[in-house]
């Protein structure tokens, strides 16, 4: 894990690669793939301690669920949200993704749009 101050947790690695070439600042991507055991919650429980941590999931039941999962685990974390029309995060538009991330205060190219 880097010491960047801020991170994204996301279910897949395609969602990671949407997101890294977005962000313009230095910011941690985090893969759940999909489920995540209790020892990698409390790994990350320790490693996220005094970082600003953002959830960004697929707007479906999985997502969901693990929305869920990760409030409980992270309650001080900032959830956001892709819209529903768009279900995956890895399929909206870089454009929508952009403006979410802006939205939390995260720094975008916004060249690339």
């Amino acid at each position: 894990m880097t010491d960047s101050g801020k991170v994204i947790i996301v279910e897949g690695r395609s969602d990671k690669k949407k997101i890294e070439h977005l962000v313009k600042e230095p910011i941690e991507i985090i893969c759940t793939n999909g489920t995540i055991s209790r020892a990698k919650l409390d790994e990350w429980s320790e490693a996220l301690y005094n970082k600003e941590v953002f959830i960004l999931v697929d707007a479906d039941e999985a997502g969901e669920r693990l929305r869920k999962q990760l409030r409980r685990e992270f309650p001080e974390a900032e959830h956001l949200y892709i819209d529903r029309t768009y279900r995956e995060v890895a399929a909206a538009p870089k454009q929508h993704i952009a403006m979410v991330l802006l939205g939390a205060n995260i720094d975008v190219h916004v060249d690339d749009l």
